[in-house]
């Protein structure tokens, strides 16, 4: 069989203030290729443009990638603000509907950052816009300078923050073979309450939720608040992660071309 082909949805943005695009961050794709072993197919974050049957046969499994814009308020029942934008209510009116079905069919899924966060609202959860905001929690945003701007170093920005601690026995612990590891922070929105069939099996030192799983899900369907698509190649945590969903797609594959 060839490689299996692994979706992973784009995010709206506007390039040199005058080009509607739909942009991929090039570690997903490599994440992708290098560590799952399988073809990383873009596709459009937008309802009007990426048809959610033909979508899925097409592809073998779902990468839900961060990104700068937020879900939007409306989508768990809470009140928009300028502060907490941009939003990219195309990817929602795709996202949401896409996970359900992906999980409905056992097509494996993937969430990452921003789709770690739509994973929960898909089954009903909530959201907080800014986690730093509540009692005794971390600043869990990406590092920057004293001047306000992103720090220039990327191995800063993305280098491990925080300690998570993993359920015993649970599918993260099984997966990765321990059940404390070290993760990146690069958000600022983050799980207020779990979705009905949401399952929080990794918690941060502050009580932040930083993994999840879909309870009763016949394929793979997890979610991570970090960004494992930083250094799958060489971070023993994220490389796990990407071959545990790597394996699952292609034995979403196998299954699918015995039934042809």
């Amino acid at each position: 069989m060839a490689r299996p082909v692994i979706g992973i949805i784009g995010n709206a943005r506007i390039v040199e203030s005058r080009f509607s695009t739909q942009l991929v961050g090039e570690n997903n794709l490599r994440a992708v290729a290098d560590v799952a072993e399988a073809l990383p197919l873009m596709f459009a974050g937008n309802p009007k443009l990426a048809d959610i049957a033909d979508l899925l046969a097409v592809v073998d499994g779902i990468l839900l990638t961060g990104a700068r814009a937020n879900v939007h308020p409306s989508r768990f029942n809470m009140v928009p603000d300028p502060k907490h934008e941009p939003y990219d209510e195309d990817r929602d009116g795709l996202a949401l509907p896409l996970i359900e079905a992906c999980v409905a069919q056992g097509v494996p899924v993937f969430g990452i950052c921003r789709g770690f966060q739509e994973m929960n609202v898909a089954a009903g959860g909530s959201l907080h816009p800014e986690i730093r905001e509540l009692p005794g929690r971390m600043n869990h945003r990406m590092p920057r300078l004293e001047t306000g701007e992103i720090h220039p170093d990327p191995a800063i920005v993305f280098g491990d923050r925080h300690d998570v601690q993993l359920v015993a026995d649970g599918m993260f612990a099984r997966i990765l073979g321990r059940e404390t590891i070290r993760v990146n922070s690069l958000h600022g929105q983050g799980i207020l309450e779990l979705g009905e069939r949401v399952v929080a099996e990794g918690i941060a030192e502050d009580g932040t939720i930083e993994a999840i799983r879909f309870k009763d899900a016949p394929g793979f369907a997890l979610g991570v608040q970090w960004h494992a698509e930083y250094d799958p190649q060489t971070n023993p945590v994220n490389r796990a992660l990407f071959q545990a969903f790597g394996d699952a797609v292609r034995a979403h594959q196998a299954i699918a071309w015995s039934d042809q």
